[in-house]
C-alpha cells in the first residue's frame, strides 16, 4: 500500500514537473513576442515620423501634394500589422518617386532622411524576423502534445505572422 502511494506521488510530481516546464516555455515565448511587438511598434512610429518629414520636401521639390497621401489615413486604432502595411506602401511609393525624379537626390535633407529611413527599415526587418521566428515557436507549442493541453486551458491560439515573411515561412513548413 505504501509503495502504491509513493508511486502515485512520483507520477503526480512528474506530471507537475512537465506542466511547469511547458508553462515556462510558453511564458518565455510570450515575453519574447511582447518585446518584439514593442520594438516593431517603436520602429513603425519612427518610420511614420520620417515619412511625415519627407512629405513636405517632396511637395516643395515636385510642387505636388498627392505623394504619400495615405499617411493621412493613419490613426491610433491601427494595429502594428495594418500600420506596417500602410507604411510599407508609402515607403515603396517614396522610392518609386525617387527613381522617377533624380533631381530629388540633390536635396541633402532628403538624402539624410532616406539614410535614416533605410537604417530604420533594417531594424524593422530584424524585429519582424525575430517576431515571426518566435511566433513559429509559439504556434508549435500550441499544436504539439503535451504543450497543447496548457494551450487549451490558457486559451492560447495560433498567432499571425507579418506579411513580408508569411509566404517564405509557409514554403519552409510545406517542405518539411
Amino acid at each position: 500500500m505504501l509503495e502504491l502511494i509513493i508511486l502515485i506521488i512520483v507520477i503526480i510530481s512528474f506530471i507537475l514537473f512537465i506542466i511547469t516546464i511547458y508553462y515556462n516555455k510558453y511564458q518565455l515565448v510570450i515575453i519574447k513576442i511582447d518585446k518584439a511587438e514593442e520594438d516593431i511598434s517603436l520602429y513603425l512610429q519612427r518610420k511614420q515620423e520620417l515619412l511625415e518629414r519627407v512629405k513636405p520636401i517632396l511637395k516643395k521639390e515636385l510642387k505636388k501634394d498627392f505623394y504619400l497621401s495615405s499617411l493621412d489615413d493613419i490613426n491610433e486604432n491601427f494595429n502594428n500589422f495594418e500600420l506596417h502595411d500602410i507604411l510599407k506602401r508609402n515607403y515603396n511609393e517614396l522610392f518609386k518617386v525617387m527613381d522617377e525624379n533624380e533631381k530629388l537626390l540633390k536635396s541633402d535633407s532628403l538624402v539624410q532622411l532616406l539614410e535614416k529611413l533605410n537604417i530604420n527599415e533594417e531594424n524593422i526587418v530584424g524585429s519582424i524576423k525575430f517576431y515571426n521566428d518566435t511566433v513559429v515557436e509559439f504556434n508549435q507549442l500550441v499544436v504539439s502534445f503535451p504543450s497543447s493541453i496548457i494551450a487549451f486551458f490558457k486559451r492560447y491560439k495560433k498567432l499571425e505572422f507579418y506579411n513580408n515573411e508569411r509566404r517564405e515561412i509557409f514554403e519552409i513548413l510545406n517542405n518539411d
